[in-house]
């Protein structure tokens, strides 16, 4: 008797089901977006009482939002409409109804991101059909606003340069006081001035537009926007940090496009942005920024989920006008991930071999978790972000046989042929890099020693800002940091990192007999996590002059006294400074 009541249930079901169920989902979401906005609200007055450790904690709360608020949403549709779980036939009218409720909305691809999550779980189904889910967009969000601006336009021939700056900076409400306004103005209008030497003339149409958020991250807050002068247009960031005493400052002023890729780096963490309406946000970023991929910039301001939907849709529509292949990247091969790409499309796919060869000795539930602390963790500009997918179905005429059998052999149990598709069961893609072990020898064999010694500069400073951020990479070589476009040294192998402060780093205690000097292994005893940084040296650079010109600046990564002093640093809650510009771009400011 009870297995039949669900079925009459359902079929009792009036009509008006499938509204029900999209209003349902629509609430879920409409609560997440409300809760997100909350956390950039409150960011805004953390960064203002300079509590940077609630901060770090805001930010990893914020990452699992998303996935809470789509469990909840989930429990609530099947205890209220069984049947969702059930019929399928309910979806494409559920679908439907959802649409209309987009009319007006100010998030609404956000929405219906939320829609196929949410709908996902509830089918349990491997391949969705384009009537059940939002596959593409049915809202257009070109052109959408809020109840307010999202950006302000402000015009310095009317009001003056320095009198427009002074409103600009003002116009955000924080409570700080400032530490000297007339220094940063004076400071903001030399560097224009560097940037726009005469005889450049301001034109009638010469205008600011400032976004209307700030955008906060780690210690800093920074203003975005661009300056219009008749046909050119300059894209712009000033960053807002404070002094010892909660005093403002403006620290530098970024221009042009290059230095704000930088700055929205997917090596960084993620800003907090209190955005009505996101669409429009990225738009006006995507001016300042047309080179960043669409689906970077959702992730860059917060909106990861809906960055992971864009990238997907960019992905299967680069398929669709391309007719290479995945092979096997380049580089030298991971003992833990396997790495794949597709030349024509700049990201790198990686999965975890069934099996790893010695000497690694851990396990696949740990190498997820090694990416999970990378995705909570702040990357200080360091360490790639990951898109993290599960059941991934992809042409398989697209694959190299050669990466088919490689797949076949190495990764067989996240792997499935399904017709005309293979499909991954879990797979991470992160941007694709130029290896530093490969970028450092093009260089020597070019001959070129300079760039060479800014690339192992680069190498090491990288290692020092991960452990002044609590990170100690654990496996050093070479061929695990990448080189972004900009030259800049990214780590992107995460297997061995660990927590700096559960590791003990060491000296080498002097050998107490000359058969220990003359030893192969270690005459001393090695505890699990005893550290030897003296032994670094063999890790580090192979070549005589690439290592002399690392150890100009870095020799002090070999002594264990500079780990420790990371290590006391984060365990007493300082966050260390880490610009997303070069030193030689702030103001100068008088010593406090």
């Amino acid at each position: 008797m009870n297995a039949v009541q669900p079925v009459a249930r359902i079929r009792e079901r009036p009509s008006g089901l499938p509204p029900e169920v999209a209003r349902a989902i629509l609430a879920g979401f409409d609560k997440h977006y409300q809760l997100f906005r909350t956390a950039a609200v409150e960011a805004k007055a953390l960064f203002e009482r300079a509590a940077w450790g609630e901060m770090r904690s805001l930010a990893r709360e914020r990452i699992g939002m998303y996935d809470q608020r789509v469990e909840e949403a989930v429990r609530a549709l099947l205890d209220r409409f069984p049947e969702a779980e059930v019929d399928e036939s309910l979806w494409p009218a559920i679908k439907l109804a959802y649409i209309g409720l987009l009319h007006e909305h100010k998030q609404p691809e956000c929405a219906e991101t939320f829609y196929n999550s949410v709908a996902c779980e509830v089918l349990h189904r491997r391949h969705y059909h384009n009537e059940f889910i939002f596959w593409r967009p049915a809202v257009a969000t070109e052109h959408l606003e809020g109840e307010s601006p999202t950006y302000r336009g402000y015009y310095p021939l009317q009001g003056g340069l320095r009198k427009t700056l002074q409103a600009i900076a003002g116009s955000f409400s924080l409570s700080n006081p400032w530490e000297n306004s007339r220094r940063d103005l004076r400071n903001v209008v030399h560097a224009l001035r560097r940037h726009f030497p005469r005889p450049m003339r301001a034109q009638s149409d010469l205008q600011i537009q400032v976004l209307d958020s700030l955008f906060f991250r780690n210690k800093g807050a920074y203003i975005v926007g661009r300056l219009v002068n008749a046909h050119r247009e300059v894209p712009f960031a000033v960053p807002i940090l404070q002094n010892a005493k909660g005093e403002l400052y403006l620290d530098a002023l970024l221009m042009g496009e290059d230095q704000l890729l930088v700055l929205f780096s997917f090596a960084r963490a993620y800003f907090f942005v209190d955005m009505e309406t996101p669409a429009a946000y990225v738009s006006f970023l995507r001016w300042l920024m047309p080179k960043k991929p669409r689906a970077e910039i959702y992730m860059a301001v917060g909106l990861a989920k809906q960055g992971k939907t864009l990238f997907y849709r960019d992905l299967h529509y680069h398929l669709r006008h391309s007719t290479d292949r995945f092979v096997v990247a380049p580089g030298i091969r991971g003992m833990v991930m396997l790495v794949f790409t597709l030349p024509s499309f700049p990201y790198v796919f990686k999965l975890i071999r069934d099996r790893f060869a010695p000497p690694k000795e851990t396990d696949r539930q740990t190498v997820i978790g090694k990416y999970r602390l990378v995705k909570l963790h702040d990357r200080v500009g360091r360490m790639a972000d990951t898109l993290e997918y599960s059941r991934v179905a992809l042409p398989l005429a697209r694959f190299d046989p050669a990466l088919i059998e490689e797949l076949k052999s190495e990764c067989a149990s996240l792997i499935e042929f399904d017709g005309e598709e293979l499909v991954i069961g879990h797979v991470y893609i992160e941007r694709r890099m130029q290896p530093l072990n490969l970028h450092v020898e093009e260089l020597k064999r070019e001959g070129d020693e300079e760039r060479l010694r800014t690339a192992l500069r680069e190498y090491g400073q990288a290692i020092k800002e991960l452990a002044g951020a609590g990170i100690f990479p654990g496996d050093m070589l070479l061929k695990n940091f990448g080189v972004t476009r900009h030259e800049r040294v990214v780590f992107y192998d995460y297997d061995e990192i660990q927590p700096i402060g559960e590791l003990n780093f060491k000296h080498i205690p002097p050998p107490r007999t000359y058969e220990e000097e003359l030893s192969a292994e270690p005459y001393w005893r090695v505890g699990e996590n005893d550290v030897f940084p003296e032994q670094f040296d063999r890790f580090f650079v192979s070549d005589p002059r690439a290592r002399e010109l690392f150890y100009e600046h870095h020799r002090d990564l070999l002594d264990p006294q500079f780990w420790i002093g990371k290590q006391r640093r984060v365990a007493s809650g300082v966050q260390e400074d880490i610009f997303p510009y070069p030193e030689e771009a702030r103001f100068p400011r008088p010593l406090p």
